[in-house]
């Protein structure tokens, strides 16, 4: 089966590494003009002349990166199977859609307003009280089109630091961590939930992933599942989502949606039976589910900006390296370190090690840490 990918990073380099063992082939279609995937067949097209090229290279046909323009995706679709279908794509790439559908399915949100201008920004932040946090209504992500706004006041520097026409404005929600669900759903509508992973973020980046996230109530990862389930149902989702979460005293509150493989589940590739990517690829050609049961506990060292010591890295018994063929530059995701372990009081030693070799890697501290 040729598979086409929609996109051609480091998501897509590793949906085709888990692909080949099932003899699959990759065609990756780039219309940023800066593919990174490194290998399969790439076509670069910034302008949307050879379309119909990729097209007649693949059976069929799902993306690693969200923010691609939906009438392509609409395109595709009248001619191959395109998984997620363009609707998952819609949902997302627009915040107002997405807490729209979560409210209409009974999946909690922050509360929010639509800001149109700086004067309309500093009426919602006066109305739902600050701070709150203003977020371009589409494109944006790993922190990119966002501010915190900590008095009305703030607004028209918000606004003009976002630079964008149509603002999504929410309440600041009252959490205790981030955490994340990834599922993936069959063809045949059968669908399979990884562990709940626990993630820490810095400078709007994430940083580290814990897997399964430590000390969640069973009712908790009840309610995660259920959300998740409803947004694959509604969306006859075919393939990999991921659900961020807001945990809460008073429960989940759900942050955003990926329709795609997630960078919480790269530790997956080692950590699970199954790893994300190869259930995304059994999804969409139509084959059984993995297994996608935890070996262990694992976290996810994000290596951000600098390589660093990879070759003391690489002598840890315990680290699984993977880098992304990219060139340095600050904020780059160059490539993550899989740690495992048997215990948590295990797994918090091994990362702090390993964390010891990455220049600029911020102190590791999540619900382990902090008793």
């Amino acid at each position: 089966m040729r598979i086409g990918v929609l996109g051609a990073g480091q998501l897509g380099r590793m949906l085709a590494l888990a692909g080949y063992p099932l003899a699959k082939t990759f065609v990756f279609y780039d219309m940023s003009g800066s593919p990174s995937a490194g290998l399969g067949e790439v076509i670069i097209d910034r302008e949307g002349e050879y379309l119909d090229d990729f097209l007649s290279r693949v059976d069929r046909v799902t993306y690693e990166f969200e923010h691609l323009p939906v009438s392509v995706a609409e395109a595709i679709a009248r001619v191959k199977p395109v998984y997620p279908s363009p609707r998952s794509l819609q949902v997302c790439q627009n915040r107002e859609s997405e807490k729209t559908l979560f409210g209409q399915l009974g999946i909690p949100t922050p509360e929010w307003r639509i800001a149109d201008s700086a004067e309309s920004l500093q009426q919602a932040a006066r109305e739902l009280g600050c701070p709150v946090v203003a977020k371009s209504n589409t494109e944006g992500y790993d922190g990119k089109g966002q501010a915190v706004l900590r008095a009305p006041e703030e607004a028209t520097a918000a606004w003009e630091s976002i630079g964008h026409q149509r603002l999504i404005v929410e309440k600041f929600v009252n959490f205790s961590r981030e955490v994340s669900i990834i599922a993936v759903r069959s063809i045949d509508g059968d669908v399979a939930f990884y562990p709940i992973t626990e993630n820490t973020h810095h400078e709007g980046i994430l940083r580290y992933s814990v897997a399964p996230a430590p000390k969640l109530s069973a009712a908790t990862t009840a309610d995660a599942e259920r959300y998740i389930r409803a947004l694959l149902n509604e969306l006859d989702y075919v393939g990999v989502l991921t659900l961020e979460l807001f945990e809460t005293p008073d429960g989940l509150v759900a942050n955003e949606m990926a329709p795609r493989v997630h960078n919480s589940g790269h530790w997956t590739i080692e950590g699970a039976g199954t790893s994300q990517f190869e259930n995304h690829i059994r999804a969409v050609s139509g084959h059984a589910l993995g297994n996608v049961s935890p070996r262990g506990v694992s976290c996810m060292i994000n290596i951000i900006g600098e390589h660093g010591d990879i070759e003391r890295i690489l002598e840890l018994p315990y680290a699984h390296v993977h880098l992304y063929n990219k060139g340095e530059r600050p904020g780059r995701k160059l490539g993550h370190v899989t740690i495992l372990a048997d215990s948590y009081e295990e797994l918090v030693w091994r990362v702090r090690n390993c964390a010891s070799f990455l220049p600029g890697a911020p102190e590791f501290s999540c619900s382990l840490t902090r008793g």
